[in-house]
């Protein structure tokens, strides 16, 4: 089944450079000597070393893990020597607890890495707890533990599954090779996930620049029951959730309010890949692919990437910086981080490394507000950036809270389409951490 044309009202067109690595099938990155595992790669509580130094560990091999319900548990991905436990920089600037394992070129597999046979018998609670155990999360960037998000889900009635294929961001094609190359898988994965929620629709909403992928889905939809290829109209931020289920189903997430509110839940394509290895293969998240390009990169690629690896390592790989390379960024430009440390490690939740070059920042100061009105044409939450900049600016941040701060997904739409480069965005991300610290 097919829905096409599909899309939200706001949002802007960016160019996206997507060309640079798009077409480039996934290689598989030579593992590193070194890997530095963090214990918090995703949202949650931390988890605690389950191992120490001088331990010998193998591919696979659970390293982390905390009994909080939500975390996501964390695993070696090389065999190797534990050599260090200690903190350092991540892709995001923050501090985090890595596991510094030497990789002993053996490639040993766990043991406890074999097909779970029996899941469809087990009960949610049991699936639960396996998916949680194997470390999946989020892998469009969230980094949401897949077992809460399902665990959440429970009692609101979901009626529909829909899978995340967007990539709106600009440059990144992780998602695009996934879908291009693990097409069964994913639908596979839809499939579990509409049997453990009870789901009766599945879709696989995936924007129209993306042809080949749309394709490929269409080729075997039909094989499943009640699974529909949805393409969407591309415009960014399309693969923000509420978008995707405003898109596809015509329901709007209230204010404040979760997909499951209008019965559905969103999932990108990879988590499903990942849902779906570990039921046919055992195998936990230890590595992921990672879109490298930019034009700051000389040899654009998307690599399957051990966990741990640094980006230092993967740059290298893909032939090292050009000479008018500038910024490098975790993610894309829109809603990614800029990395300051290259011995920051690759996470589960690493979607891109991205190289920028001098001649594409923009360098123009900011300007007075020329009420143009460009801000609240493009915002997908249907806010007036301008205000609640203005707001901030006075430091009224009652008023910015009235004028919906905290509706903001902060995707940028608003300062990159600003002509006056009013930092739109910014400001209203301060808005909504004062908010929070004077609401506690």
């Amino acid at each position: 089944m097919k829905m096409n044309n599909l899309s939200f009202k706001g949002g802007t067109h960016i160019k996206d450079y997507k060309d640079l690595s798009a077409e480039k099938a996934t290689e598989r990155m030579e593992d590193p000597k070194i890997v530095h595992i963090p214990l918090d790669q995703h949202i949650g509580s931390v988890c605690e070393p389950l191992v120490q130094v001088n331990d010998v560990v193998k591919i696979g091999q659970k390293i982390g893990s905390s009994s909080a319900s939500l975390s996501s548990d964390v695993h070696s991905s090389v065999s190797g020597v534990v050599t260090a436990i200690e903190e350092m920089y991540t892709t995001d600037g923050s501090l985090s607890k890595c596991i510094t394992i030497e990789t002993d070129g053996l490639n040993e597999v766990d043991e406890s890495i074999k097909p779970i046979e029996n899941f469809k018998s087990l009960s949610f609670e049991e699936k639960c707890d396996l998916i949680k155990g194997a470390g999946i999360i989020g892998m469009g960037g969230a980094g949401f533990p897949l077992h809460s998000k399902l665990q959440s889900a429970v009692g609101a009635n979901i009626d529909s599954v829909i899978l995340n294929g967007a990539e709106c961001e600009p440059y990144l094609n992780s998602d695009y090779r996934v879908m291009l190359e693990k097409t069964v898988n994913i639908v596979e994965g839809l499939q579990i996930i509409k049997e453990m929620l009870n789901a009766e629709a599945g879709y696989i909403a995936i924007e129209d620049n993306k042809p080949k992928a749309i394709d490929a889905f269409n080729e075997i939809a039909d094989n499943y029951n009640n699974v529909t290829v949805a393409s969407l109209v591309t415009k960014f931020p399309q693969g923000d959730s509420t978008r995707i289920v405003n898109a596809v189903t015509g329901r709007r997430i209230p204010s404040g309010g979760r997909t499951s509110n209008v019965q559905c839940t969103v999932t990108n394509v990879g988590t499903v890949n990942a849902l779906y290895e570990l039921v046919s293969e055992g195998k936990p998240v230890y590595e992921r692919i990672v879109s490298v390009t930019g034009q700051g990169v000389k040899e654009p690629k998307n690599l399957m990437v051990k966990v741990g690896t640094s980006v230092k390592d993967v740059i290298e790989y893909c032939g090292g910086f050009n000479d008018n390379a500038n910024k490098v960024l975790s993610g894309g430009p829109m809603t990614g981080n800029t990395i300051f440390d290259l011995d920051a490690p690759i996470t589960k939740s690493t979607t891109g490394i991205v190289v920028l070059t001098e001649d594409l920042e923009d360098t123009r100061l900011e300007s007075p507000c020329i009420k143009c009105s460009r801000c609240i044409d493009v915002c997908p939450q249907f806010l007036m950036p301008n205000i609640i900049n203005a707001a901030v600016n006075k430091e009224k941040y009652d008023l910015a809270d009235e004028h919906g701060a905290n509706d903001c997904i902060e995707c940028g739409s608003c300062s990159y389409i600003c002509p006056a480069k009013r930092k739109l965005t910014e400001s209203i991300a301060l808005a909504r951490k004062e908010i929070k610290l004077r609401k506690k």
